[in-house]
């Protein structure tokens, strides 16, 4: 630790644990309810996000996805010079693995955050590995955190399907905006969002053959209750088929794409400088235009989202070697997959058709952490055909 750091270690102590005005400024502008809140809020989004990530398997599943193990690791070791000496700070460390990586090139002190008690399992890793002299577990949420000093480097894997789900980011701005030094970086630096037109009509009509079975099911069933009991349901039928709509038709879908189902050129509809983005650009994705060319023809099933993050280092301290994790369709497995968004009915293109509309993204009342996606759509110069879709 530096003279500066030493020496606000000695104000910090006199203050409690932070700065004479340390984090005003933030909480002033702390438009996030994510982690606020009484302490049954907080236990409720305990019950909701956290405790999945305090079982190994979950773990396990995502150090397996070599797409994203091999990003970090080489945005890591191939940018040494970035860590040697440095102080970092690992959030949401997991099973710790980021954290060994920060030691293994050359960081002085890592500060492993980790609110579940997954980290008494990143605690046991670290010492495993030898490196518990370097490291040090705190069991802690960003929120509560205190830190002895300023950290170098903010390092974390945040991100969640479709990037934005689960909303995680908000912890890792606070953490930026509190610890991070103004000469610091974020780890990963900055983050695209993608949209695009795609053809997989095997796979909409199947999910529209489960709707389609699933209301024969209601129909039988009322008639059964007719007949059996003399109970006439159809005061419920048209909730039911709402009910089955947003099931099976409207809401997101996890799935592994391939190259050749995109259609034309994919979108740009969101981007963030993660050295720099605040708690309300984390917020949703405001409402963009977006337009896609169909180059031959093809019958339209939907649209797909995915993201790219991006190790640039930031402007006062740029890394030497550039690495992009990218989970689009181009990428092979990761465990993000692509969100796909199927239309209730297939579009037949012809060349040069222009899909066209606007697209938007925002939390969901009932559960801030998850988002609804807004969807308006139109074919050349046709009526636009609008839905949400809940991102499950």
């Amino acid at each position: 630790i530096g003279f500066d750091d030493f020496q606000n270690l000695i104000i910090m102590s006199a203050f409690g644990g932070e700065l004479p005005g340390d984090n005003l400024v933030e909480k002033a502008h702390d438009i996030s309810t994510i982690m606020q809140g009484t302490e049954a809020d907080k236990a409720a989004d305990y019950a909701n996000y956290f405790c999945s990530y305090s079982y190994l398997y979950h773990q396990k599943q995502m150090l397996m996805d070599h797409v994203r193990m091999r990003a970090y690791h080489s945005a890591i070791m191939k940018n040494k010079a970035q860590f040697q000496g440095k102080v970092v700070l690992d959030v949401g460390t997991g099973s710790g693995v980021l954290s060994i990586w920060a030691a293994q090139a050359g960081a002085s002190k890592v500060f492993a955050v980790e609110y579940t008690d997954m980290a008494k399992h990143a605690r046991n890793l670290v010492e495993k590995n030898g490196l518990a002299d370097v490291i040090e577990v705190i069991q802690s949420s960003v929120e509560d955190l205190q830190l002895p000093c300023k950290v170098d480097i903010v390092i974390s894997e945040w991100m969640g399907y479709i990037l934005l789900r689960e909303s995680m980011l908000d912890s890792v701005i606070r953490a930026r905006d509190r610890w991070m030094k103004p000469t610091g970086s974020m780890f990963p630096s900055h983050a695209t969002m993608y949209w695009s037109a795609i053809s997989y009509e095997e796979d909409r009509c199947s999910k529209n053959n489960e709707y389609n079975s699933s209301m024969g099911e209601w129909e039988k069933f009322s008639s059964e209750m007719q007949s059996f009991y003399n109970i006439d349901m159809s005061a419920l039928s048209v909730p039911y088929k709402k009910e089955q709509e947003d099931y099976f038709i409207y809401s997101a879908l996890w799935t592994e794409l391939k190259v050749e189902h995109v259609i034309g050129q994919p979108a740009v509809i969101k981007r963030l400088d993660l050295n720099k983005c605040t708690l309300e650009d984390a917020q949703c994705i405001a409402p963009i235009n977006y337009e896609i060319l169909v180059p031959f023809p093809i019958r339209i099933s939907g649209f797909a989202g995915w993201f790219t993050v991006h190790f640039n280092g930031s402007v006062e301290s740029p890394v030497n070697h550039r690495v992009t994790l990218s989970t689009g369709p181009e990428a092979g497995y990761t465990h993000w997959g692509q969100q796909v968004f199927y239309l209730p009915n297939g579009i037949d293109c012809s060349m040069e058709t222009k899909i066209h509309g606007v697209v938007s993204m925002n939390r969901q009342e009932k559960n801030k952490r998850l988002y609804s996606l807004s969807l308006e759509c139109r074919v050349d110069d046709s009526d636009a055909f609008s839905a949400t879709y809940e991102i499950p």
